[in-house]
């Protein structure tokens, strides 16, 4: 599937999970308690990540993102993981970089900053932010949005990014296991799984009836976040509720 089908389909699902993310019942310490500002962040490192899985394509969208640095990043994390749709698009890999950004985040900020700015960027370049075909005025335009946003982020409590990183790279997987050729979504396993419900990257099933759907789909969910918010504080305001 294309960079903003990917990018879409992250906001969506983190969108989706938060109301999850939050149960204590269900995660216990593991869940997180997120403000608003959180959410949002949430929702823009949720959609950077899930391009991430394509960091094994050596010209791919994502490829472009940061010129010459990423190309040459990406071409080589392909001979390591064995080829476009290889070990990248598993679980073991969202997992994996869901673990990692967390333990950034956590225990080396700069580094989580740096690692920030490349999903925000690779965020950026799949939903469009950029100027495709003209270099190196798009990598210099990623460059600036990435940097401001990782300035705007850089005081939040991040303890939710593991989730965000992991659920962003599934999603990934998941929108390409709809295409032909599908993934091995068990690497090391070779078995792939494969539900060709897509025919066509780019095609007109994914830019008419997919990509239409995860936009609806990310509109509905941020008006229901938000407007629940809003409804839950004024009840509080009046007495009605008590939110502790």
């Amino acid at each position: 599937m294309m960079g903003k089908t990917h990018a879409l389909s992250g906001a969506l699902a983190w969108l989706g999970a938060v109301p999850l993310l939050t149960q204590h019942d269900l995660l216990g310490d593991y869940a997180v308690k997120l403000s608003p500002e959180q959410m949002l962040a949430g929702a823009v490192v949720c959609a950077g990540a899930a391009l991430l899985p394509d960091v094994d394509h050596h010209n791919g969208r994502i490829a472009n993102t940061f010129g010459p640095i990423t190309q040459t990043f990406c071409k080589y994390v392909g001979k390591i993981s064995g080829g476009h749709r290889m070990a990248t698009h598993s679980i073991l890999f969202a997992v994996a970089m869901g673990f990692a950004m967390d333990w950034l985040a956590t225990n080396y900020v700069y580094g989580w900053w740096a690692a920030l700015f490349v999903i925000v960027g690779f965020g950026l370049r799949g939903v469009g932010f950029d100027f495709e075909g003209r270099e190196p005025q798009s990598a210099l335009a990623d460059c600036a949005l990435a940097g401001l946003a990782v300035w705007l982020m850089h005081d939040l409590d991040m303890s939710f990014v593991g989730f965000a990183v992991t659920l962003g790279c599934l999603a990934h997987v998941l929108g390409d296991c709809l295409t032909p050729r599908g993934c091995p979504v068990l690497w090391p396993a070779p078995w792939r799984l494969e539900i060709p419900l897509v025919p066509r990257t780019d095609g007109t099933v994914e830019r008419f009836v997919v990509m239409p759907l995860l936009l609806l789909g990310v509109v509905i969910l941020t008006l229901r976040s938000v407007l629940g918010d809003v409804a839950a504080d004024w009840m509080h305001a009046h007495g009605w509720i008590d939110r502790g």
